[in-house]
């Protein structure tokens, strides 16, 4: 007898515009989202910015805990940084404390996130697809619609423009 495959264990997960409510189920430790490409990524996210993080705090709101990080904002590729949620008087990410399966973040991190700018248990585009790396003035992990890589910030800024026309 197969056993039945563990369910999400959040309070919520939005997908689109449609907000599922969730069931907490004992033993629940995995959350998956459907993969996207980066073309839909980009669609989807309310602010794109390059940016720095900060040093993470905990914060209690309504009885939740995140983990936020503060961003400094180098460049904002998309939307409106400061619609984002703040802390510290600087836009910032609001994580879920404890969720499995993010990105690694880390304190003077250089990244490109695509971010939604409601608060989420995950601010990332695709819950944890959203966020690519910055080393070097170089992006990693980031491919385009034939599979080539994206490296160069100019590129990467084109490939936004490009999807977001697409609209």
């Amino acid at each position: 007898m197969r056993a039945a495959p563990r369910t999400l264990g959040l309070r919520a997960l939005t997908v689109g515009t449609l907000t599922l409510g969730l069931m907490t189920v004992p033993g629940a430790d995995a959350t998956t989202a459907p993969p996207l490409t980066f073309v839909q990524q980009a669609k989807k996210a309310d602010v794109i910015v390059r940016a720095t993080l900060g040093t993470a705090t905990t914060v209690t709101e309504g009885g939740i805990v995140y983990a936020v990080y503060p961003l400094t904002v180098a460049e904002t590729l998309a939307g409106d940084a400061g619609s984002l949620p703040q802390s510290q008087g600087r836009p910032a990410l609001y994580v879920l404390q404890g969720l499995a399966d993010l990105p690694t973040l880390s304190a003077g991190q250089e990244v490109v996130v695509l971010l939604y700018a409601r608060r989420l248990d995950s601010p990332l585009v695709g819950f944890n697809q959203g966020l690519y790396p910055v080393t070097g003035g170089k992006v990693s992990g980031l491919k385009d619609s034939a599979g080539k890589d994206i490296t160069e910030l100019g590129a990467l800024r084109d490939a936004i423009r490009a999807a977001r026309a697409a609209k």
